[in-house]
C-alpha cells in the first residue's frame, strides 16, 4: 500500500493512495485520526478492508503533508554511502553518525522547500526514509525489518554554511521547511528487500545523484539496531538513511538550489519526492497573496 498524509478541503487527514485516487482513512477509522495514531494503537492490516472502498479525492485535490506529520523522533545519518564519504574526505566511521531533524522542518511532496534569508547554500540530498510501526529498544539486527512500517523518499536540504559553524550538523539541517518527506510511504510488503531499489536526485529534470540503497555503509536492520541502544524507537518515528555522492557543496563550481528549481528525488518502488524552491521572502509574498 501507498499510505499519505495530507489535507483536503484545509483538514488534516491520511489515506490509502491508489491510481484512483485517495481513500480516506481518518475519516473511516476515528479512533486513528493520524498515521501515527495508527501505528501506535493499531495496525496497518486495519487499512487492507479499506483498499477496495470508493476513493474520496483525486490526488490532484490533495495538498500532500509530510509522510509523518508528528514524528517523536527524526534520525538522520550523515555521510552512509561510500561515493560520500568520498567526495566529503570523511574516513569510513566505526558507528552512524547521527543527528536529528525537527518536525516542522519538513515539507511534503508539492510543496515549497525553502531557502531561508540567511544562506544562498542550500543543497539537496537525496535519501530513503525508514518509518518505524512498532516499538523497540535493544533490537536485534535479525529483528530490525520487523519494525518497520515502510520506506518514504526525502531530501535533507542542508543549509551548508550552518551545517559547518561547528562539528554539530543540527543548525544547517532545520531551518524550517528545507526538507522534502514523502509523496507517501510504501509499505514493507511490496518492499521485502530495500536494499535492491535504487535512489536519484534531479535538479531541474538533470540527474545530480544516482545509486543503489545497498551501497549503505550502515543498512536499514544497522542503524535500527544502532538507534534503538540509546533510545526506545516508537511507531512514527523516522530514520533517514544518508545521501549518496553528488551533492552541490562538492561540485566545481557548487551547485546550489534557489528560487524557481524543482528537484526530484526517486526511489524505486517508491515514487516521485517533487518540491520546488522558493526563497523565503518569495513564500512569504505567496503566503500573503
Amino acid at each position: 500500500m501507498k499510505i499519505a498524509s495530507f489535507k483536503a478541503a484545509g483538514a488534516p487527514s491520511y489515506g490509502i493512495v491508489t491510481d484512483a485516487g485517495v481513500i480516506d482513512v481518518a475519516k473511516r477509522l476515528k479512533a486513528y485520526p493520524t498515521l501515527k495514531a495508527l501505528l501506535s494503537k493499531g495496525s496497518l492490516d486495519e487499512l487492507k478492508a479499506l483498499q477496495g472502498e470508493r476513493t474520496d479525492y483525486p490526488l490532484k485535490d490533495i495538498e500532500l503533508l509530510p509522510t509523518v506529520p508528528d514524528p517523536d523522533k527524526i534520525f538522520c545519518i550523515g555521510v552512509n554511502y561510500a561515493t560520500h564519504l568520498a567526495e566529503s574526505g570523511h574516513p569510513t566511521p566505526p558507528h552512524p553518525m547521527i543527528f536529528t531533524r525537527f518536525a516542522n522542518s519538513q515539507v511534503g511532496g508539492g510543496q515549497p522547500m525553502i531557502r531561508p534569508l540567511e544562506s544562498e547554500r542550500f543543497d539537496y540530498e537525496g535519501e530513503m526514509a525508514v518509518i518505524i510501526g512498532k516499538a523497540g529498544r535493544r533490537i536485534s539486527r535479525e529483528a530490525a525489518l520487523k519494525h518497520v512500517a515502510g520506506y518514504a523518499c526525502y531530501n535533507d536540504g542542508s543549509i551548508r554554511d550552518w551545517q559547518r559553524h561547528t562539528s554539530q550538523f543540527a543548525p544547517g539541517k532545520n531551518f524550517a521547511g528545507t526538507g522534502g518527506f514523502g509523496p507517501w510511504m510504501v509499505t514493507t510488503d511490496e518492499l521485502p528487500d530495500i536494499s535492491k531499489q535504487t535512489i536519484a536526485t534531479r535538479l531541474n529534470g538533470v540527474e545530480v545523484q544516482a545509486a543503489p540503497i545497498s551501497d549503505l555503509v550502515f543498512d536499514v536492520p544497522a542503524l535500527i539496531a544502532y538507534c534503538s541502544t540509546f533510545t526506545e524507537l516508537a511507531p512514527g518515528d523516522v530514520i533517514v538513511t544518508g545521501t549518496t555522492g553528488g551533492v552541490g557543496a562538492y561540485r566545481t563550481p557548487p551547485l546550489w538550489m534557489k528560487d524557481g528549481d524543482v528537484v526530484e528525488v526517486e526511489v524505486s518502488g517508491i515514487g516521485i519526492l517533487r518540491n520546488p524552491v522558493k526563497d523565503e521572502v518569495t513564500a512569504a509574498a505567496t503566503r500573503a497573496a
